[in-house]
């Protein structure tokens, strides 16, 4: 009879850790050996709102990741894991785990999964040396601008031109008529 419970508080932990998988934009794995409770609390402000850090057992974990359909993630599940759920921007997260590892090297990220793909540590590392999303925008507003600018000098010029020519034309006929007078 004691089973029963357990067993349902498996089961929904695993309903839930299987709906983070699918609704997040990119988990991250890391263990976490040797971090206290203080540093672990800092690690989950830092990732902001957006972002879940959920200590978790590998055995529910892995069923979720399975149930997710994500693959390649099983040998990752060994130690201590905790899971980094990204809601949000998924380079703003990663920047923060980075950041989070230099400062505290207990802080191990493993791998992790971005668009329903399995990805490596390296890989996570790659995401954080983006540039943010809003920076990226920037960058290309920017050249749009740019290229719009352009566009107008483009088409603007043969408006001036002949601007310029009627005015030369007209002081041409003033010249001429003066002359003739």
């Amino acid at each position: 009879m004691a089973d029963k419970p357990v067993r349902a508080d498996k089961a929904t932990a695993v309903a839930e850790l299987t709906e983070h998988f699918r609704s997040s934009g990119a988990t991250v794995l890391t263990e976490y050996r040797g971090l206290t409770v203080a540093q672990l609390t800092q690690l989950r402000r830092s990732l902001g709102r957006d972002t879940t850090y959920a200590v978790t057992k590998n055995t529910l974990a892995k069923r979720a990741a399975t149930d997710a359909g994500i693959e390649g993630l099983d040998e990752l599940f060994t130690g201590p894991t905790a899971l980094t759920f990204v809601g949000g921007d998924v380079v703003e997260a990663a920047k923060g785990l980075r950041d989070f590892a230099k400062a505290n090297p207990k802080l191990v990220i493993k791998g992790g999964v971005f668009e329903g793909k399995a990805i490596t540590a390296a890989e996570v590392t790659k995401l954080a040396d983006l540039e943010s999303r809003e920076v990226l925008l920037a960058k290309l507003a920017g050249a749009m601008k740019g290229n719009l600018s352009k566009a107008a000098a483009l088409f603007q010029a043969p408006l001036s031109k002949t601007a310029r020519l009627a005015a030369a034309l007209q002081e041409k006929r003033e010249k001429e008529g003066a002359e003739q007078a």
